[in-house]
Order: C-alpha cells, then structure tokens, then sequence
C-alpha cells in the first residue's frame, strides 16, 4: 500500500510593513523553497521570490495601515507554488491581471505588477473580511517530482 503524499506547511508570517518587512518576506520565501528542494538558482526560484519582492514592496508602498502589519503565504501546492500577500487597505484595489497599465518609460515606479503578470503563471486580487486584499499568484513547478516535500 502506497502511503499519501505529504502535504508540507505553508510558510505563513506576519510582517511589519515596512521595507524591512518586505526584505525578510523574500528571504524567509527564499529558505523556504529550499526546504522544499527548489533550487536556489532556478527560475521557479527567481520567478517565486521576484513576485514574493514585488507583492511585498506594494503591501508596504500601497497597501500600509498604520500599526497594521502585512501578511506572507507561500504554499506547495500539487504542480505549483502559491504566494499570497495580505493587506489591511480595501480602498487601494490594484488592477488585476491583463488590466496593469504600462507606466511612463521614464517614471521610477508602476512595474511591479507588469513583473508579477510576466512571471506568473495565474494571479488575481481577492478581497479578505475585515476590510483589506490579498495578492495571490502561482506559478507552476516544472520538476513537481523531485522536490522533497513529495518523497
């Protein structure tokens, strides 16, 4: 009798939001997926922390209520990575998929989403009671079978 697969924890964390915050939101991200067997240097790596950066940097940028932290989720789920990042501001919604506008060539901000919607394979923005929204995107794991959470 073959046993299930192991289901591993999600990688949940609060965070303060600030710029700290979203730079420990990509390093715990980062040892997580090598927890998982996800290699350090590969693009499912570059792709899961560049939109864990992004999504991190928007929550403290766009999304900061005063005294409100922001919250990380990252999950493994069967053939796919899944990020979630939670804030506290429902009034500040930001586009969804196919809908980021293309900023101004010389303008120093408004590319983060554009990277999110490049890199991942399925995203959308979901409102969460109490007020607030939560930015989930996944991205799909081409060597599911090798990762250690499944042996």
């Amino acid at each position: 009798m073959t046993a299930p697969p192991v289901t591993p924890r999600p990688l949940v964390q609060r965070l303060s939001s600030t710029p700290r915050g979203a730079r420990l939101a990509r390093r715990l991200t980062l040892t997580q997926l090598d927890e998982w067997g996800v290699p350090m240097d590969s693009e499912t790596a570059d792709a899961v922390t560049l939109i864990v950066a992004e999504l991190a940097a928007n929550a403290v940028t766009h999304g900061r209520v005063p005294g409100r932290d922001f919250e990380l989720s990252v999950s493994l789920l069967v053939g796919s990575i899944r990020i979630e990042v939670t804030d506290t501001r429902a009034e500040r919604q930001p586009p969804g998929p196919g809908q980021v506008p293309e900023p101004n060539p010389l303008a120093e901000s408004g590319r983060g989403l554009l990277l999110v919607d490049a890199l991942a394979d399925r995203w959308e923005v979901v409102d969460r009671e109490p007020p607030g929204k939560t930015v989930r995107a996944e991205v799909d794991v081409p060597a599911w079978k090798g990762l250690r959470a499944n042996r």
